[in-house]
């Protein structure tokens, strides 16, 4: 059996991402890696639900360390950017190459990431952010109603589904809107 990391960016996001992967016989190892999460608070209350998954599937969660500071680096000066902008694909090359990096450090060929499950995102433009690290399989996870598929297991699972991707600046535009 093939194994896999799976970047998870919350676990309403995981469980069709999960579900898929198993079904396609990989061995998984979870990963939250998601500095670019703000307040510290809701990091700590998605990690919770991360935990609370895990067990659900029976599978080993490695919680990387919370440097909302480095992230901030990471995205400097596109800040003011739109969601889907720059700022999110400076993002998505942020949290992906702590995931290649975790994946080698743990001897793991193949690292993939729940971002794609959401409508909210562009998956091409995750595809994109990975190209050039070195196992990343570019896994659709909307493909085959995987959005739908998250929304049934969350309610199944009583999950918490958050209303915003992470960051200051997605938490600023939703209650803009």
């Amino acid at each position: 059996m093939r194994k896999i990391l799976l970047h998870c960016c919350c676990a309403p996001c995981s469980t069709a991402s999960i579900e898929r992967l198993l079904a396609d016989s990989y061995s998984i190892v979870l990963f939250y890696s998601n500095s670019n999460i703000y307040p510290e608070e809701e990091f700590d209350k998605r990690l919770i639900y991360m935990q609370k998954l895990a067990e659900i599937y029976h599978l080993d969660l490695i919680e990387d360390e919370y440097d909302h500071a480095a992230w901030s680096a990471a995205i400097k000066g596109l800040e003011n950017e739109p969601e889907k902008g720059r700022r999110c694909a400076a993002c998505f090359a942020y949290n992906l190459a702590r995931a290649e990096a975790k994946a080698r450090e743990l001897g793991i060929d193949e690292f993939t990431t729940t971002l794609t499950v959401s409508p909210h995102k562009i998956s091409e433009m995750i595809f994109n952010a990975a190209k050039d690290m070195q196992g990343y399989v570019p896994y659709n996870f909307k493909k085959q109603e995987g959005f739908k598929r998250s929304l049934e297991l969350s309610e199944k699972y009583g999950l918490y589904r958050q209303n915003y991707c992470g960051c200051e600046y997605s938490l600023h535009s939703q209650t803009e809107n």
